[in-house]
C-alpha cells in the first residue's frame, strides 16, 4: 500500500507553534479548494476543534499507541484532499514506555514531516538541533522546515545560512505575531467554541502564512510518499455504539468526544441526538443511551446544578433503564457533588456515589489499558484509554458500588480499580479510544 498523500506537522517540543501553523495551513489549503483532511496524533480533544473550523470538516485523532493499526489505516484513507496531521508534543515524544509518538504515526502512514522550529532565542544553533532530529531515526523523513518567531530579515538570513549544510528545505520563515496567540487554561488551549470569531482568526492566520510560505514546495512535499506501508491485518471496526438512539451531551461543558467514535456509531446504524446540559436541555425522551463526555463541568458547576430540566430528564432516563455512560467530566456530573476551584460544593446528578473536587488539584495524565469488570458497556473485555484531569476524588463507591474497570498504565503498572457501575449507569475518569489489540 502506498504512503498517504499529506504531511505531519511536528516540532522539537510543545510550545513551538504547531497548532497555529497547522490551523493556518489547513485554512490556506481549504480556501485553495484542496479539501484538506485534518487530523491530530494522539489523544487530544481541543486542537481538532480548531482544525474543524479551519477546514470545514471533522478532524480525527490518529493514535498509534491506543488505536489498532487497521483503524488508523481506515481513518487515514478516507476520501478527500491531502491529510494534514498535527503532531502531539515533540516529534519523538510518546507514552511513558516511549512508544506512540508522532514520528511513529508518520512512519506507519508514510508521511513526510514538516518540522516547526521556534527560533526566538537562537541563531546558528538551529542547525545542530535540526540535524539531530533529521538523523535520529532513518525511518522518518523531515521534508521541510518552518522557522517560527523569526525576529527580522537579518535573523532569517542567519538561520538560512546555518541550515544550508543540513540540506532540508525551508518552507517559511514566520515572524512572531502576538495577535495570533491562542489563550490556554488547565487542560490546554481555550476551546475553539469559546472564541468570539474563530473563523476570522483562521482567515488571519492563513493570510499570515500565505505571504511567507512556499506553497508549491509544500504541496509537492505533501504529494510524496516515503515508501510502501506495511500491510495491516485484522478488522478495524470501531467501538460498538452505546445504543440505537444515543443522546449526546454537547456544549462548552461537555465537548471532549472523539469524532471517530461518534462517526463509528453512526456508521453502525445508531442515531446521535445532541443536547446541551448547559442550556438546561434534557436528553431525548426516546433515547436508549445517554453519553456524557468529558469537558469542563468544573467551570460551570453552579449553572449545571441549577438546571432542573436537565436533572429531571437524566433521572427519567435512568428510571426507564437507559444505558448512561460518563467519561471524566461526564463522570463527575454523574456523581453526588463537585467542589469548584473556590471551594464551593455543587450538587451533581447523584446517579453514582462519587464526590470530586477541583479545589484540591492533582494532575492525572497518561495512557491506560482497562479491563472491563461488568457488562454495562457493549465493548470487548479490554479497551485502550487516556486519562487527563486535575480533579481529585474525595469519595468513590463508599456504599459498595462496584468499579467499572481494572486499569494499568503504559508501563504495565497496576493502577487498581477505576470508575463505578450501577445497574445500567457507568462512568470513570478514562477517555476510551479503542478496543485493545488482541
Amino acid at each position: 500500500m502506498a504512503g498517504a498523500a499529506g504531511l505531519l506537522i511536528s516540532a522539537p517540543s510543545s510550545g513551538c507553534g504547531k497548532t497555529l501553523v497547522s490551523l493556518a495551513l489547513m485554512r490556506l489549503l481549504a480556501r485553495q479548494g484542496l479539501d484538506p483532511r485534518p487530523a491530530k496524533s494522539g489523544p487530544d480533544y481541543i486542537d481538532p476543534a480548531f482544525h474543524a473550523i479551519a477546514c470545514g470538516r471533522s478532524s480525527l485523532n490518529l493514535d498509534v499507541y491506543a488505536m489498532r493499526p487497521g483503524l488508523i489505516e481506515d481513518l487515514a484513507d478516507a476520501p478527500g484532499g491531502p491529510l494534514i496531521v498535527e503532531g502531539a508534543m515533540g516529534l519523538f515524544d510518546g507514552a511513558a514506555d516511549g512508544t506512540g509518538s508522532a514520528a511513529s504515526l508518520a512512519c506507519q502512514l508514510g508521511l513526510p514531516v514538516v518540522l516547526v522550529v521556534d527560533c526566538a532565542r537562537q541563531a546558528q544553533s538551529v542547525a545542530a538541533l535540526v540535524a539531530g532530529f533529521a538523523r535520529w531515526d532513518p525511518a522518518i523523513t523531515i521534508g521541510g522546515l518552518i522557522l517560527n518567531r523569526v525576529g527580522s530579515a537579518r535573523h532569517a538570513d542567519m538561520l538560512a545560512r546555518a541550515l544550508d549544510p543540513v540540506g532540508i528545505r525551508i518552507l517559511a520563515a514566520l515572524p512572531h505575531q502576538p495577535e495570533l496567540e491562542l489563550p490556554s487554561r488547565h487542560l490546554g488551549l481555550v476551546q475553539a467554541m469559546e472564541h468570539a470569531d474563530m473563523d476570522g482568526f483562521a482567515e488571519r492566520a492563513a493570510d499570515w502564512l500565505e505571504d511567507r510560505l512556499d506553497l508549491a514546495a509544500c504541496l509537492s512535499l505533501a504529494g510524496t510518499a516515503r515508501g510502501p506501508r506495511a500491510p495491516v491485518q485484522g478488522a478495524a471496526r470501531p467501538l460498538a455504539p452505546l445504543g440505537q438512539r444515543i443522546a449526546l451531551a454537547q456544549d462548552a461543558a461537555f465537548a471532549f468526544a472523539y469524532p471517530h467514535l461518534i462517526d463509528g456509531w453512526r456508521a453502525a446504524g445508531a442515531q446521535i441526538i445532541p443536547f446541551s446540559p448547559l442550556a438546561d436541555a434534557p436528553p431525548d425522551a426516546d433515547a436508549d443511551a445517554v453519553y456524557l463526555p468529558g469537558g469542563y463541568p468544573e467551570l460551570h458547576a453552579g449553572r449545571l446544578a441549577a438546571n432542573r430540566r436537565f436533572r429531571v430528564g437524566m433521572e427519567a432516563a435512568a428510571a426507564r433503564g437507559c444505558r448512561i455512560y460518563g467519561e471524566c467530566g461526564g463522570y463527575m456530573m454523574l456523581g453526588t457533588g463537585l467542589v469548584d476551584a473556590a471551594g464551593q460544593r455543587h450538587a451533581m446528578l447523584g446517579l453514582l456515589p462519587l464526590e470530586t473536587s477541583f479545589a484540591a488539584r492533582r494532575r492525572h495524565l497518561g495512557y491506560r489499558k482497562a479491563r472491563r469488570l461488568g457488562d454495562v458497556l457493549p465493548w470487548g473485555p479490554c479497551v485502550m484509554a487516556h486519562e487527563f484531569h486535575y480533579a481529585s476524588i474525595l469519595s468513590e463507591g463508599a456504599d459498595g458500588t462496584p468499579p467499572l474497570f481494572a486499569a494499568q498504565d503504559a508501563q504495565g503498572q497496576d493502577l487498581g480499580p477505576m470508575g463505578l457501575q450501577r445497574d445500567r449507569i457507568a462512568g470513570s475518569f478514562l477517555h476510551v479510544i479503542d478496543e485493545a489489540r488482541a
